[in-house]
């Protein structure tokens, strides 16, 4: 029984029946015994009020034909075992006694016998069990009647609620099965019951994550697409002229400059690339680990010895911090942004500069700093500075680059909660990039 309607109504319906019989049984068995106590309280008082009533040797007869009444039959017996009165002929109980209330079968159904002695006769009341039994049943019929007869309104009005009460729930899904594939919109909470409205929310939650990752999506195609264009003309126009260029020099510089716009388009993919992996990350809201800043610094400053030795820059961490410098992120994205960090303090640093990584820990959290000796940023670009594929005019003509470093180092900073600044370094005197992380 997949269908919660079916359910709640198949079991409420069967409770409802169960009820009425068990209350059924119940009146039965109460009222029986209730009768039991009754009757034999009259049977007990009937032979005692016959105790003074009959002399020690009178022989009485039993009662006409039509005068029988068989609900209760009275004998007495002397102390011979000489029968001198029955109340209905052909009613004979057993001649054995028990004084007290007894439980005697004769004449195929079971009587209750009250038993007394008294001056040398002794009196029997009896009773047939079934007029008890027939009359408990009809006063237990007369009890559960009005249920029996109110059970189907019941039902009813147990139908018309629970259909009432999942009307929300085919609502929603009603809503659902109508919309489009691309129809990320939220469904409605309103009027939905306690049980159901969680499910509907976080069921709106998937479908925002699943627009953002549809979003992001496009923006990387649509921006891939954009931005690939230009290198993939350039390199298409620089095969060609290394196919017209003569032998000797010509040829050389057609080489070097092929090689170079294949180092740029690879760049570039590269940098798509870990965009693309960095809002898949945020669109999946894959769970953070504790992550030491410090040896992941260390890591990447290792990385960027090379390019930082090919251009004489001095490239160095300042002191450790005495506190551990562990944030709670994602080793690969943290990673990818030191590496974005690096490579553009490196890039627009001046041949013979320096660059410097300075990471600082307190109760309130965790900065890393990234300093160098360039010419920095004027203050109206650093917002701007954040967007894809943006490049300052100052360092366009001059170094050749992608414009989505610090857009990673933006994201990546986004999805830790941190706090992203772009300032003067005040010792070096280019760009400070500083991350603030909150504390664990």
């Amino acid at each position: 029984m997949r269908s919660l309607r079916a359910r709640l109504l198949w079991f409420l319906l069967a409770a409802i029946v169960l009820a009425g019989g068990v209350q059924a049984f119940a009146t039965y068995r109460t009222v029986l015994h209730e009768a039991d106590q009754i009757f034999d309280y009259h049977m007990q008082q009937m032979a005692l009020s016959l105790r003074a009533g009959l002399p020690p040797s009178a022989a009485v007869s039993g009662l006409g034909p039509t005068e029988q009444n068989f609900e209760f039959v009275v004998q007495v017996w002397t102390a011979d075992g000489v029968r001198i009165f029955e109340s209905a002929e052909q009613a004979a109980l057993p001649q054995r006694a028990v004084l007290g209330f007894s439980d005697v079968g004769a004449r195929g159904t079971t009587y209750r016998v009250f038993s007394l002695q008294s001056r040398g006769l002794v009196i029997q009341v009896a009773q047939d069990m079934a007029a008890r039994r027939h009359m408990a049943g009809a006063l237990a019929l007369r009890t559960v009647a009005p249920v029996a007869l109110m059970a189907p309104l019941l039902m009813l009005v147990v139908w018309w609620v629970v259909s009432a009460s999942l009307a929300p729930v085919a609502r929603v899904r009603g809503q659902v099965a109508s919309r489009q594939a691309d129809d990320l919109s939220p469904l409605s909470e309103a009027d939905l019951p306690e049980e159901v409205r969680p499910l509907v929310h976080e069921l709106n939650l998937l479908f925002g994550r699943l627009q953002h990752a549809f979003e992001a999506q496009k923006h990387f195609v649509a921006d891939a697409a954009h931005e690939l264009r230009s290198p993939l003309a350039a390199l298409k126009l620089q095969v060609q002229g290394l196919q017209r260029a003569p032998e000797g020099e010509a040829r050389t510089v057609a080489t070097q400059r092929l090689a170079a716009g294949i180092d740029r388009a690879t760049r570039l993919v590269e940098q798509l690339l870990a965009l693309a992996r960095q809002e898949a990350n945020a669109a999946a809201g894959v769970p953070a680990q504790p992550v030491d800043l410090l040896e992941l610094a260390r890591s990447a400053i290792g990385d960027a010895v090379p390019a930082a030795q090919a251009r004489d820059i001095d490239l160095g961490l300042g002191t450790p911090p005495a506190a551990p410098a562990i944030v709670q992120g994602h080793p690969d994205a943290l990673r990818i942004m030191l590496r974005n960090l690096l490579d553009n303090a490196v890039k627009y640093a001046p041949e013979g500069g320096r660059v410097d990584v300075e990471i600082a820990a307190d109760g309130e959290g965790v900065t890393l700093c990234v300093d160098d000796s360039g010419a920095g940023l004027p203050e109206a670009e650093r917002e701007r500075v954040l967007d894809r594929f943006y490049r300052t005019g100052q360092t366009q003509a001059t170094v050749q680059g992608s414009g989505l470093g610090l857009a990673i180092v933006h994201s990546v900073a986004q999805l830790h909660g941190a706090q992203l600044a772009l300032e003067t370094s005040p010792r070096l005197g280019g760009l400070r990039v500083a991350v603030r992380f909150p504390a664990r």
